[in-house]
């Protein structure tokens, strides 16, 4: 099961990688985006928390109607408080996932039907953008960032019945042995 520290040391990392390359360029394409690097980190803070909102408002039927994109703090920010931004979202994941009885049930997804599941899944899912976007942006900046192996191994067992691996462009993990590697093959991505 992929854990609150799990969730904490993926945070840690992209955060590092966006330090490293803090002075770097922050309107070119983040990776393969056509979103700027700046605009991809304000998507990623979004991203990484409105989940916990969606699980907060213990809805079974949909997203609340105030849901993703109400948490754009706008890419023209500075680097350090993009920065700080996804630091503060991730704290706030944390709060939300672990006070959540265990019996607590949220949508989580909305594609291809709205779909609850319990607390639990809802670190998985917000690390899933955080990680991804993260990624997207620290390769944009030209910085390298590698998550803990043991934590993206965790995140893949954990997220192999989401649906996303059937969304356009991805498919189901192919372990080779490198988490990371594999988890960036199967969302079209590359180091």
């Amino acid at each position: 099961m992929f854990t609150s520290e799990d969730f904490m040391s993926v945070t840690a990392c992209v955060t590092g990688a966006w330090q490293a390359g803090a002075a770097g360029d922050w309107s070119g394409s983040a990776g393969t985006l056509e979103w700027s690097c700046a605009e991809t980190a304000d998507h990623c803070y979004d991203a990484t928390l409105a989940p916990a909102f969606f699980l907060a408002s213990r809805r079974q039927d949909s997203y609340p109607p105030w849901g993703g994109g109400l948490f754009t703090i706008g890419a023209d920010k500075r680097p350090e408080y993009l920065i700080e931004a996804l630091w503060t979202a991730a704290r706030v994941v944390v709060g939300v996932v672990d006070t959540a009885a265990p019996d607590t049930t949220a949508v989580i997804f909305r594609r291809p039907t709205p779909m609850a599941r319990p607390a639990a899944d809802f670190l998985p899912r917000c690390a899933m953008e955080l990680v991804l976007h993260g990624h997207d942006v620290a390769q944009g900046l030209g910085v390298a960032m590698e998550p803990p192996a043991e934590a993206i191994q965790r995140f893949i067992e954990h997220t192999a019945d989401f649906p996303v691996w059937s969304y356009p462009g991805w498919s189901p993990v192919m372990a080779t042995g490198d988490p990371w590697g594999d988890l960036l093959v199967a969302t079209g991505r590359s180091r």
